[in-house]
């Protein structure tokens, strides 16, 4: 065992995340901060992107995916013409700015609050889908903002929830074929303590699992895939000493999908009709994880989850309905 992995399980037996001291308080979030940000939520955001759903992308994907890439099941390639896959659109329509428009930790600035609420975290989301996009085709995806919530101002732990509305749309039509809600928390500043959060209301076991190992070639390939530079899925430094994990975390988007892709691999092959998920605590790199579920037949529901396979800690939640 190395040395971060040891650091992990102790940090996993106290149940506790330790991070580096805050750099900064509530006290140096200026009235000029707070004027700055509603300043912010109360503007115009909307983004555009038009993208191909090229076949070619979709294999980088599948080789990527330990249930696409022979590793679970038969190694597959995509057909130009059939559905895209249940979550695999979280691979295009990606913003593409330059480095020097970037954040200092790698992201993109479209949608981000003004300073000091740099540090983004991916929250959870939701996926309704009415119409299959389809490989080889092209698409529009149109972004809008559809809340933000201030949190702990008052209590010194300030932090910033957005939430998109992402509209998929086969182009030349107006029908929408995939609604997204994507939510992401933006902290002032590195440094909160926080224990690890308990998934309530799981089943007690689980009808299908499926493990993994996030290496970090993954994360690499993931970031790739994405064009996700934020630096904490792809440098150990950065995330060990500014932000206070004991490692690189894993992507909130690679998880869901493999949620998604747990039960495709298991479901019948009725249609997906909406899945909602929400992160709870931070999977890293080089830690085996189980996608679990269990059905609930009479009422078309799949709860799925994500947990580390020696702490059975749980990163991410979610309900597939069918």
């Amino acid at each position: 065992m190395s040395i971060y992995q040891r650091r992990i399980a102790k940090y996993a037996r106290r149940r506790v995340f330790r991070t580096v001291p805050p750099r900064r308080s509530l006290s140096a979030i200026s009235g000029e901060h707070i004027a700055a940000l509603d300043r912010w939520i109360y503007s115009e955001k909307r983004l555009i992107q038009s993208d191909s759903l090229r076949p070619e992308h979709l294999s980088d994907l599948f080789v990527t995916l330990p249930t696409r890439n022979g590793t679970a099941r038969p190694p597959e390639e995509p057909d130009i013409g059939a559905p895209l896959g249940y979550g695999h659109h979280l691979v295009f329509f990606h913003p593409r700015n330059p480095e020097r428009a970037l954040r200092a930790d790698g992201t993109d600035q479209d949608f981000c609050p003004p300073e000091p609420f740099t540090r983004r975290m991916w929250a959870g989301g939701r996926m309704v889908w009415k119409d299959p996009l389809l490989i080889g085709e092209n698409a529009t995806a149109t972004s809008t903002i559809e809340s933000v919530e201030k949190r702990g101002f008052k209590n010194g732990s300030p932090m910033v929830f957005v939430t998109q509305n992402i509209a998929y749309r086969k182009q030349g039509t107006s029908e929408i074929a995939i609604e997204e809600e994507r939510s992401h928390v933006y902290l002032a500043a590195p440094g909160n303590r926080r224990g690890v959060k308990e998934a309530k209301g799981l089943p007690i076991t689980a009808d299908y699992r499926l493990e993994y190992l996030p290496s970090a070639t993954m994360l690499f390939r993931f970031s790739a895939l994405t064009f996700n530079g934020h630096r904490i899925h792809l440098d150990r430094d950065f995330a060990q000493l500014s932000e206070g994990y004991p490692e690189r975390l894993v992507h909130g988007p690679l998880t869901a999908l493999m949620l998604l892709e747990g039960f495709a691999m298991h479901s019948s092959g009725a249609p997906f009709k909406s899945f909602v998920y929400r992160a709870i605590n931070p999977m890293m790199v080089n830690r085996h994880v189980a996608i679990c579920g269990a059905v609930k037949k009479a009422e078309n529901v799949v709860q799925v989850w994500a947990e580390d396979v020696e702490t059975k800690v749980v990163g991410m939640v979610g309900t597939v309905y069918v």
